[in-house]
């Protein structure tokens, strides 16, 4: 694990919850899910949910024919980013752009996009194609296009890990700081769904009540990655430190305490914990953190491949000065991930 610590200096978020991270926090507080009914029309039946970003218009931030350019993902991604940079106080026109670089995590990427663009060619074959959509149907899209809309020209990566697509790009993001090809990073997660995305569950047998296509969400969760003397010399407010990240492959069956040890170890007790993914039905995992509260942010806001930019985000905001947070996330078939997190200082 390593021992170098960046300072999350700003925080953006889209989600079920609305448009920033005041909302966002008004829904950990007061506990009330954003779940509601999937439209019976878009799947031939009722009764399942979802947690859209319903509150979400992006013509309240950029002109309509600009949005056009970029797909659902990428409009939640450069939206977050900017509220995320306006949150750290950066100046961009003031900066290096080579210094400041972007790390997102993916998992569907923009699926609307890549259903019209292949709509087109099972219809039309080639002639049907629509070139203009191809660049928004690749996962990498939504950071492509918020470092465009930023200027940013630095490192510029987009992680695919199915549950813990934003914790792989935490890592990275870390390790780009601590050999200092980056000053400042843009890091987190960012995804969106829709009715095809619950049919190909359904297609695969897995929409059904506890299965992997219930209760999904979307939006994007970003934080301000910066290294600790940069953000020292710029008189940068803090919104906390990250302490430190450890990545398992899997929990081996039949050994998953010793898996479980070795991810927690040198990680201190900690006073938050917040779980994504399938971290939470780890059984092994209940009996760790007694009367450790618990921060689950799936089941208020949905879940999703890359929805771990939220949960981290949540934690941040959440935790008091000075308090240890922990925050573990886990695919079915690992990896596990552990990242630790400390609350700003008071000011």
């Amino acid at each position: 694990m390593s021992h170098f610590s960046p300072v999350i200096t700003g925080v953006g978020a889209v989600s079920a919850a609305g448009v920033g991270i005041e909302l966002l926090m008004a829904v950990i507080r007061s506990g009330r899910p954003c779940f509601q009914p999937v439209p019976p029309e878009a799947l031939g039946r009722a009764g399942e949910e979802w947690a859209p970003a319903s509150a979400f218009r992006v013509a309240d931030f950029m002109p309509p024919l600009k949005a056009r350019k970029f797909d659902r993902c990428s409009q939640f991604a450069i939206v977050a980013a900017g509220m995320a940079l306006k949150d750290a106080g950066i100046t961009l026109e003031e900066m290096d752009p080579t210094r400041i670089g972007i790390v997102m995590g993916c998992g569907f990427g923009g699926v609307t996009n890549s259903a019209e663009f292949l709509k087109g060619y099972f219809s039309q074959g080639a002639d049907g194609l629509i070139p203009m959509l191809f660049p928004n149907t690749v996962p990498n899209a939504a950071a492509g296009n918020s470092s465009i809309e930023y200027r940013l020209k630095g490192p510029n990566v987009t992680m695919v890990q199915r549950f813990c697509s934003a914790e792989s790009a935490l890592l990275l993001a870390q390790r780009f700081l601590e050999e200092e090809r980056a000053d400042i990073m843009l890091v987190g997660g960012v995804d969106e769904i829709m009715p095809v995305i619950l049919k190909g569950f359904r297609a695969l047998g897995q929409l059904r009540p506890g299965g992997s296509g219930r209760g999904f969400g979307e939006g994007a969760g970003i934080l301000i990655l910066e290294r600790a003397d940069h953000a020292l010399r710029r008189g940068a407010r803090l919104r906390g430190r990250l302490c430190g990240i450890r990545t398992l492959g899997l929990l081996p069956r039949g050994r998953e305490q010793e898996g479980l040890a070795r991810l927690l170890s040198g990680f201190p007790q900690p006073e938050l914990l917040s779980l994504s993914g399938v971290a939470a039905g780890c059984k092994e995992l209940a009996g760790l953190f007694p009367g450790v509260p618990r921060l689950e942010t799936g089941a208020l806001l949905g879940r999703s491949l890359a929805m771990g930019g939220i949960a981290m985000t949540a934690q941040l905001l959440t935790l008091a000065p000075g308090a240890t947070g922990l925050h573990l996330a886990a695919s079915p078939e690992g990896p596990w991930f552990a990242v630790g997190f400390q609350g700003a200082d008071a000011p």
